[in-house]
């Protein structure tokens, strides 16, 4: 059983088209619904608390989904689990279509969170099953780079649609036409990865190379993987943090971008570029920031990561005008872009393959559950501070003191970087 993406390169790209009609899935609820939250689904003006509502429920519905997928996945096989992630998703076009009030959107998003904490962590996974040790940083910057270009795409189509067809005609072809087609992919072309994970863990037996990792048994229990992620471990404890603020930044691109150049008089597809190029910024520098990594090693990367993301989020209020708001933008994807892979892959290069795909679930779980806190954050804060703005500083400050805590907790984890003593 061969392992690298020339050898199973097949399976890589068919998975990496996986991860970019996910990235639509979601990308396709990031622009026109919050944006038209008030006009088209009843939410009051200046309402923040019920205006997150959605993106809370979808961090906290994701968070735990991507606990359970990890460890389904060791269990059922990730196709399986990616084949579930893709049937739930099915009906949520027809939500939005036929959606009497914000709460009708609320229970898409709900089965939105279930959606990606499924087929997006499996689509993670698989690929790091079929790859080499030292294509992690790479692997997982193409997998992120797939899914962001998506994200980014379906912002901007979705824009054009709304527009040409109504939004909520617009909406509905464009997810049942993803859905569908992501769904009868994952049924007829993607394989079975865990025979790769399985052959993975003999040859680790015989290697024996686990200097970087924590003392833990090799089938360890669901809480022995969750306390050595969550405290246990200082390392795998920052890399976990700093994976939830910088969600911070995602809940307010999502909810609050929208509606804040809504208010300055940007149109839908203006609005679809403008947050688009933070999104393709982000996707695009992936495939070289986790290539990168590979070779200049992942703590700076994501240290600096932090600290350049928030400064793209405080720069974007303190100016007006497509051009002023598109190059913040950009710097913002570009700090998301420094960070997102690399966190992963540091996770990846502590965790032991035989809870590997229990430990990245773990990480996203703690990931995601910053859309959920961070909202409720940022609604808290643009509520107290009677602006929209109010929030866009909040995130920036988390996100420089989150790079400060992983910058002094955290450590390089590469294993050419930090070889065995």
């Amino acid at each position: 059983m061969e392992f690298g993406i020339r050898a199973n390169l097949g399976q890589v790209l068919h998975q990496l088209l996986q991860v970019l009609l996910v990235g639509m899935t979601i990308g396709m609820m990031r622009n026109v619904v919050p944006a038209l939250a008030e006009t088209e689904f009843g939410v009051p003006r200046g309402s923040f608390m019920l205006l997150v509502a959605f993106v809370v429920a979808f961090g906290f519905v994701k968070g735990a989904m991507n606990f359970i997928a990890g460890r389904l996945a060791e269990r059922i096989g990730r196709r399986r689990v990616l084949l579930i992630g893709w049937l739930v998703a099915l009906p949520i076009p027809l939500l939005v279509y036929f959606a009497a009030s914000w709460s009708w959107i609320v229970l898409a998003t709900v089965l939105l969170g279930v959606n990606q904490g499924l087929t997006w962590s499996m689509t993670q996974t698989a690929k790091l099953d079929l790859t080499r040790a030292d294509q992690r940083g790479l692997v997982i910057g193409l997998n992120e780079f797939s899914g962001y270009v998506g994200v980014a795409a379906a912002g901007v189509v979705t824009g054009y649609a709304a527009s040409l067809l109504g939004p909520r005609e617009g909406l509905l072809w464009f997810g049942a036409a993803v859905i569908g087609l992501a769904t009868l992919l994952a049924w007829l072309a993607v394989a079975e990865t865990l025979p790769w994970a399985q052959a993975e863990i003999k040859r680790h037996a015989a290697a024996a190379t686990t200097a970087l990792r924590p003392r833990c048994p090799e089938c360890p229990t669901t809480g022995e993987v969750f306390a050595l992620m969550s405290w246990r471990d200082r390392r795998l404890a920052a890399l976990c943090q700093a994976g939830l603020v910088e969600k911070f930044v995602d809940a307010l691109v999502w909810a609050f971008w929208p509606v804040y150049l809504h208010q300055q008089g940007v149109s839908l597809p203006g609005i679809g570029w403008i947050v688009g190029v933070y999104g393709f910024t982000w996707g695009g520098a992936q495939f070289f920031t986790g290539k990168l990594s590979d070779k200049v090693g992942r703590h700076l990367l994501n240290a600096w990561g932090m600290w350049v993301c928030g400064a793209g989020v405080a720069l974007l209020p303190l100016g007006s005008g497509p051009a002023w708001w598109s190059a913040s933008a950009a710097v913002a994807g570009l700090g998301m872009a420094m960070l997102y892979p690399n966190l992963s892959a540091a996770v990846a290069d502590i965790a032991h393959p035989g809870w590997r795909a229990s430990a990245i679930g773990i990480y996203r779980f703690w990931r995601d559950l910053g859309y959920g806190i961070g909202a409720l954050g940022l609604g808290a804060a643009a509520a107290l501070g009677g602006r929209i703005e109010s929030a866009f500083w909040f995130v920036a400050i988390a996100m420089g003191l989150s790079g400060l805590v992983l910058y002094r907790w955290g450590d390089e984890t590469h294993p050419r970087l930090k070889p065995a003593h």
